[in-house]
């Protein structure tokens, strides 16, 4: 073989080398998608009776409304109120107003400093006289 036919093989072997591996990582089997999804909703499922064994349903509806606006921070909200929970610190159900004091102290404790800064450019237009 000339030396430019096995440099186009070895080119075409790459290549098809490298759409198996990057197919492969991109595109799971779908019976381990519906494997990986149907697992995450089992979790969410048991996540969500813990939660409604630990917190009230005035407080259950707070951390819906703040889901609403900030699903992260709900998120938050409900792992530190689980993870008590796991450690004995919560007795009795969560009330509303327990629950404020929790989210008033996780806001003080990441507290954004948001900097806004204005540059004003000159216009050429513009006439200082």
């Amino acid at each position: 073989m000339a030396d430019p036919e096995l440099e186009a093989i070895r080119q075409r072997r790459m290549q098809e080398l490298m759409a198996q591996r990057g197919g492969a990582a991109s595109q799971p089997n779908p019976e381990q998608q519906n494997a990986q999804e149907e697992a995450k909703r089992e979790a969410d499922e048991r996540r969500q009776m813990m939660l409604s064994q630990i917190v009230s349903s005035e407080a259950r509806e707070r951390i819906a409304r703040i889901a609403l606006v900030k699903p992260e921070k709900a998120r938050g909200v409900e792992d530190v109120i689980l993870r008590a929970a796991q450690m004995g610190q919560i007795v009795e159900k969560v009330s509303e107003e327990r629950l404020i004091s929790l989210l008033e102290q996780i806001n003080t404790q990441t507290t954004k400093q948001t900097k806004v800064t204005i540059q004003r450019r000159r216009s050429v237009l513009d006439d200082d006289d």
